[in-house]
C-alpha cells in the first residue's frame, strides 16, 4: 500500500507466464491492436497514437518531451512536487527554455498563475504539468490548465502516472495533447511499461520539427512504424512480450469493471481510509478538495521515528507504505490505494496495523 508498484492480480501474473512468441508474430500483432483499443478506453480518447512505451513511466515522460520540445522552445512547467521537477529537468535537457510556475508542495497547481505566465510569455509553445503529484497526493485541475494552454495556442504535456485508472483522466474532453502514465500504479500490472497518447495536434508538431528528435529509441517517427496499423509493421526494437501480455490482461480487468466503477471504488475507499486516519490523529498533507484518492499523504506524528515505524509495519504485518520524497523525506507517509490493492480489506488491515504500531 505504498506509492507503487501496487499488488498485481493473479490473472495478470498468469498472463505474463504464457509462452513468449515473436514481437512480429501475427498473433502478437493482433494482441497489440487490442491493447491499443484498451488503452484508448483507459485514457478516454480516440487518439490513434496511443500505445505503451517499452520502459517505465520515466521513459514515457521523456518520449513526450523529446518529441514535442525543440531547442529554444519556451515551455511553461508547473512544479508542485518531485515529478514537476523532473518535467523541468526534461525541458532543460531538450534545450527548451523553461518558465517555472511554482506552487507549494501539497497543493494543486494554481490556474491563475498559469494564466499569468502565458500573458507574460506569449510565445510559450508547451504547458507541462502533473495531474496527480505522487510525492504529495495533490491532484490538479487538468481541464482548467489544458483550457488555458489552448487559449494561448500551446500544446499540453500531462503526467498521469498515478491517476490513470484510479481517478478520471479524460484526454479528449479536456483537450490534452500528450500524456504518459505507468503500468504499475492503478493499472495493477508490473513496472516497466508506460502508456502514452498523442493528439493529432501533437503529431503535427512532431512532423513539423526543424531538428531531429534527440533520442533514436523514443523518436515517434520511428516507433510509429512498429505500433501503427495491422500487419506490415517494421522492426524497431524487440518489444517486452510478456510484460505486454500482462498489461493487456490488466486493461481487460479494468474494462470488465468499467472506468466509472473503478473511479467510484477508489473514491469510496479513500473516504473510508481518510476517516480512519483521522481517528488515529493523522493529518493529511493536502487540503480535502485537492486530495488524490489513490495516494494519501499524511504527516508523521511528532516524536515518531518514520523509518522505524515503517520497518515494523513491514516486519510484523507484511504491510508496506511509502516514505516521503524530497522536501518531505522523513516527514510524511504515503499510503497507496491503487488498482487491485484498493479494497475494503486492505483499508481495514492498514488502519488496524497503524493503530497497533502507533499505540
Amino acid at each position: 500500500m505504498g506509492p507503487g508498484p501496487s499488488d498485481v492480480p493473479e490473472r495478470v501474473l498468469a498472463a505474463m507466464a504464457r509462452p513468449t512468441i515473436g514481437h512480429l508474430d501475427p498473433a502478437f500483432q493482433g494482441m497489440m491492436e487490442e491493447l491499443k483499443a484498451l488503452l484508448r478506453y483507459a485514457f478516454q480518447t480516440e487518439n490513434r497514437l496511443t500505445f505503451p512505451v517499452s520502459g517505465p513511466g520515466s521513459v514515457g515522460m521523456e518520449t513526450c518531451f523529446v518529441n514535442l520540445v525543440e531547442p529554444g522552445d519556451k515551455v511553461i512547467v508547473c512544479v508542485n512536487g518531485v515529478f514537476g521537477g523532473r518535467m523541468l529537468e526534461n525541458v532543460r535537457r531538450c534545450g527548451g527554455v523553461p518558465v517555472v510556475v511554482e506552487d507549494p508542495w501539497g497543493r494543486a497547481v494554481d490556474p491563475d498563475k498559469v494564466e499569468a505566465a502565458f500573458k507574460v510569455h506569449t510565445d510559450a509553445r508547451v504547458l507541462a504539468f502533473v495531474h496527480a503529484e505522487t510525492s504529495t497526493g495533490a491532484q490538479s485541475d487538468a481541464a482548467a490548465l489544458a483550457a488555458i494552454a489552448r487559449r494561448h495556442g500551446a500544446l499540453t504535456i500531462m503526467d498521469c502516472v498515478t491517476s490513470l485508472g484510479g481517478t478520471p483522466v479524460l484526454i479528449d474532453a479536456w483537450g490534452i495533447d500528450a500524456a504518459y502514465s505507468g503500468s504499475q500504479k492503478c493499472l495493477s500490472c508490473t513496472p516497466g511499461l508506460s502508456p502514452v497518447t498523442f493528439s493529432e495536434r501533437a503529431i503535427e508538431r512532431v512532423r513539423a520539427r526543424k531538428t531531429p528528435v534527440q533520442s533514436w529509441f523514443m523518436d515517434l517517427n520511428l516507433v510509429l512504424g512498429y505500433w501503427s496499423g495491422e500487419g506490415g509493421r517494421t522492426y524497431h526494437h524487440t518489444a517486452p512480450i510478456n510484460p505486454l501480455y500482462g498489461l493487456h490482461e490488466a486493461l481487460r480487468i479494468l474494462a470488465e469493471e468499467g472506468m466509472e466503477n473503478a473511479w467510484a471504488r477508489h473514491r469510496t475507499l479513500h473516504q473510508a481510509l481518510e476517516a480512519g486516519l483521522a481517528r488515529l490523529g493523522l493529518a493529511f498533507v493536502v487540503p480535502e478538495p485537492e486530495r488524490l484518492p489513490q495516494l494519501n499523504a499524511v504527516f508523521v506524528p511528532q516524536g515518531v521515528n518514520d523509518a522505524a515505524l515503517r520497518a515494523r509495519l513491514l516486519d510484523e504485518f507484511n504491510l508496506e507504505i511509502g516514505a516521503g520524497l524530497g522536501a518531505y523525506a522523513g516527514k510524511v507517509w504515503r499510503i497507496g490505494l491503487m488498482g487491485h490493492a484498493c479494497s475494503a480489506r486492505n483499508v481495514q488491515y492498514c488502519l488496524e496495523a497503524l493503530g497497533k504500531v502507533l499505540d
